[in-house]
């Protein structure tokens, strides 16, 4: 495809707009090809067989950890789905996208935990990635729920980059199989990045039911999100469409159970020690959803997404894999 009819696909607008706006039309023509170089690892493709064959070895399609430690459950999950070299090659670009909603200590269950976040970057380190960096685009100052979530100071003790966002860093880009969102501003460090890594919290929320995977990509959004919450469940869906994270963690080490996604109460946070990992965004949040006493298909933007052929939601056809109590 022509990288001038590319952004016109893209919503970009006029060639006077392209021609100005040539990097941001170079990466999204980049991310394009990288999309179809990668279609069998970034797109789902349906449960793993039990068998490796020729196709190569074989790994779980989740892998659940339970323990008491938050980094210790990150690394053997990893593990578990054949270590983090089988998606950070040597020399990659890493984005970790948690969930960094707003300034938050850990024990209230609104942020991803620290420690998980820290472990992840170190195994991004490890397995030999260029570059490693943390953002999210939170509700309250950035610094200050960058700092008061642990973060900054987790992140930073294993040499990992927290990156401040600000209006720069998204562009406007086509969602061309969404089908209420058909465009909508982006941030551009996932299309630079040559991984991404998805890792949410397990939390409730008030429109969503549940935030996990899936609601946590919409972190990647700029502009007024406060217009997306009509046709919510969709709209969730139409940005998984185009963001695929390469690897899902979920953190649930401290899930909360009631009045959020903010919470603000201890009373509101139960100790669930466990940590779930997948390709598939889909299915990390349908075994996240058991842990709130509820089945993926409770969740309609999991049903919207497992009929539009994003991912399985029926645990019975998956294959997985659980360590500790």
């Amino acid at each position: 495809m022509e990288r001038r009819e590319f952004c016109r696909l893209l919503g970009i607008g006029t060639l006077a707009t392209c021609a100005g706006g040539l990097s941001g039309c170079a990466r999204a023509l980049r991310w394009s090809e990288t999309q179809r170089e990668q279609v069998t690892t970034r797109e789902f493709s349906g449960p793993s067989s039990p068998e490796g064959g020729a196709a190569g070895p074989s790994y779980p399609d989740l892998a659940i950890v339970a323990g008491d430690d938050p980094a210790m459950n990150t690394r053997m999950a990893v593990a578990m789905l054949g270590g983090l070299g089988r998606f950070v090659k040597p020399g990659a670009r890493v984005v970790i996208k948690p969930n960094v909603l707003t300034a938050r200590e850990p024990e209230y269950a609104v942020t991803t935990n620290p420690q998980a976040v820290a472990a992840m970057v170190e195994m991004c380190w490890e397995a030999g990635a260029r570059s490693v960096s943390v953002m999210d685009r939170p509700t309250s100052p950035a610094v200050q729920a960058y700092k008061v979530s642990g973060l900054q100071r987790a992140v930073g003790a294993v040499d990992g980059r927290m990156k401040i966002l600000s209006k720069r860093d998204f562009e406007r880009l086509s969602i061309p199989k969404g089908r209420l969102l058909s465009s909508w501003p982006l941030l551009v460090d996932v299309f630079d990045a040559d991984v991404t890594i998805n890792m949410p919290i397990a939390k409730t929320h008030g429109l969503a039911g549940l935030t996990m995977a899936m609601k946590n990509l919409m972190g990647v959004m700029g502009g007024e999100r406060g217009t997306i919450h009509q046709d919510f469940h969709q709209k969730i869906v139409d940005v998984n469409t185009l963001i695929r994270p390469q690897l899902t963690v979920l953190d649930a080490y401290r899930i909360l159970i009631r009045n959020g996604p903010t919470g603000g109460s201890l009373e509101d946070v139960r100790l669930a020690r466990t940590c779930i990992a997948g390709t598939d965004p889909v299915s990390v949040d349908a075994y996240g959803a058991t842990l709130f006493g509820m089945k993926g298909e409770d969740l309609p933007y999991l049903r919207l997404a497992s009929e539009q052929g994003l991912g399985v939601v029926d645990l019975s056809q998956l294959r997985l894999e659980k360590r500790g109590a």
